[in-house]
């Protein structure tokens, strides 16, 4: 932990960077986001099993852009999403800095992209032998009961929008569901309103999901969102070859065209 510490400290006095994004003690045994400005502060970071925030969620929020430039204590999924964002012209080269803590217990700092695509492909997110079986279990379904399975899980959906919250690809100015004139989705929650804010948002992240998990984490009642972008995720994988987060320059799957595409997809 003082490795990091170090390299934390290192970069505020510096002034390399105006914040450190990173992970603190939060309340009874669990970690949560913690920004440090004052180099004095560097060493109540923490980085262990408990650190699970995808902290890139944080880069493009209007008051701490306000900050100045960030460093993030990173992760697989941090790594993909900076590149996921960077292909989005949303981060420009020289935004952010990274570190990266080694099993050694030292800690790598990383800051342009070819660094960082180097990176991700040393150490890449994998779900979980639980989520595996799930998955396989729903793949495995008639399509109806497919259907079936997600309407069921959709109806405990109680539309809070912390999935929107802890996804670092959910970065629009105005939400669909924030939109009333005309209100597309319904703001209650219920069956119908709730299928369409999930296939929405879905859709939105097909091609873009880099399979961090935070949406699922977040959810009070439990929905296996990362599931569904997973199942997503991996159809394009089989239909265009591409995957999410892995350049910094690389179009995502469902925002190009070309003639050459493969229609075995439309049936």
């Amino acid at each position: 932990m003082s490795a990091l510490h170090d390299a934390a400290r290192g970069i505020l006095e510096s002034g390399a960077a105006a914040v450190v994004i990173g992970h603190g003690e939060g309340t009874a045994t669990g970690a949560r986001p913690l920004f440090v400005r004052d180099p004095a502060k560097a060493g109540e970071l923490v980085f262990d099993e408990r650190c699970v925030h995808n902290l890139a969620v944080y880069l493009l929020k209007p008051e701490v852009k306000a900050l100045g430039r960030a460093a993030l204590v990173g992760q697989p999924p941090t790594l993909r999403s900076v590149l996921q964002l960077a292909a989005e012209q949303q981060l420009k080269e020289g935004d952010v800095i990274l570190l990266l803590p080694e099993p050694d217990g030292g800690v790598r700092q990383v800051e342009s992209f070819a660094d960082i695509e180097r990176a991700v492909s040393e150490a890449d997110a994998q779900l979980s032998p639980e989520e595996r079986a799930c998955l396989d279990e729903v793949a495995a379904l008639p399509r109806e009961e497919r259907w079936r399975f997600w309407q069921q899980e959709f109806t405990r959906c109680l539309k809070c929008y912390a999935c929107r919250a802890a996804c670092p690809l959910c970065y629009c100015t105005q939400c669909i569901v924030d939109v009333n004139q005309p209100q597309w989705i319904p703001v209650p929650p219920h069956p119908l309103g709730n299928m369409d804010w999930h296939v929405v948002r879905a859709m939105h992240l097909a091609g873009r999901c880099i399979g961090c998990g935070a949406c699922a984490r977040a959810c009070p009642v439990d929905i296996p969102l990362n599931l569904l972008n997973q199942v997503i995720e991996e159809e394009i994988a089989g239909q265009f070859d591409a995957r999410a987060g892995l350049s910094a320059s690389a179009s995502y799957a469902l925002s190009t065209f070309t003639t050459g595409d493969k229609d075995t997809f439309i049936r």
